[in-house]
């Protein structure tokens, strides 16, 4: 896995943010779920930086990228990074939150992106309504709320498994290693602490001009909403296909990284 002392840094109007940049060829950036950072591709990075430059960046507030102290977009400070590194058009590869930052930067910099991958996202229009996730985010805001870093811990790891399937269904390192760096990026923070992101809002409106191709990856264990919304995406682009990854939860890349790996350098070499 790469570590720390291969990090690049972009000195940014509001702090340094992080980056990996290795391997080379056409640009691959790689965008983290929330509360880890670059880290979660290592299953990843090695198979691409074979035949592309993969970027990975910490995105703000988490791993080694500072926090923000004013108000910013996901979508501007990725922007200024691939402007930084010369490196658009790009394709956009997101997990999660990384999946709404990479629709994000597509509405906001179309010229900037060259192709979208979302994995367990859509647009940051969507929300999960199913009653697990909406219990489980509850459990989230009780636990920071009372500063209980342990308990926010367990609730954040209850995600690999998901609803259907008990912890030990998973491979005990995924969550091990979501934990660790989930540790790191939490600890950051202080509950009190002002939230400064802007979010990009009426974006299911705009889908239809995402005139790049869109893969939308997705574990099939997700809930039927997420998939549903999933297939909408895939739909409403002019050039978009969903895959799902059966037996796979949130997080198909960490559980069955061939799978995902091979869905993905597929799309990619067919650019």
């Amino acid at each position: 896995m790469n570590g720390a002392a291969d990090l690049r840094f972009l000195p940014s109007s509001d702090g340094d943010l992080a980056y990996l940049d290795t391997g080379s060829g056409a640009p691959v950036v790689l965008l983290h779920s929330g509360y880890v950072d670059h880290r979660f591709w290592h299953e990843q990075i090695p198979a691409l930086a074979a035949e592309y430059r993969v970027i990975a960046p910490d995105v703000r507030g988490h791993g080694a990228s500072a926090n923000a102290t004013a108000p910013f977009r996901w979508a501007d400070d990725l922007a200024e990074l691939l402007r930084h590194l010369d490196a658009g058009p790009a394709v956009l590869v997101g997990l999660s939150m990384g999946g709404v930052i990479a629709t994000d930067t597509v509405l906001e910099h179309p010229e900037l992106v060259r192709a979208v991958v979302t994995c367990g996202a859509v647009t940051g229009d969507f929300r999960y309504t199913d009653p697990w996730h909406t219990a489980l985010q509850a459990e989230y805001a009780r636990t920071l709320g009372a500063g209980d870093i342990e308990g926010w811990l367990d609730a954040f790891v209850r995600v690999v498994p998901g609803e259907h399937r008990a912890p030990d269904a998973v491979d005990p390192e995924i969550p091990r290693r979501l934990r660790e760096m989930a540790l790191g990026s939490i600890s950051k923070h202080t509950p009190d602490e002002p939230d400064h992101l802007v979010r990009v809002t009426d974006s299911w409106p705009r889908v239809p001009k995402i005139d790049v191709p869109v893969l939308a990856i997705n574990g099939g264990l997700e809930p039927a909403d997420l998939l549903a919304a999933a297939e909408r995406l895939a739909r409403e682009v002019p050039h978009g296909r969903a895959e799902v990854v059966e037996g796979a939860g949130h997080y198909p890349n960490l559980e069955q990284p061939e799978v995902f790996n091979a869905l993905l350098l597929d799309f990619l070499r067919a650019l």
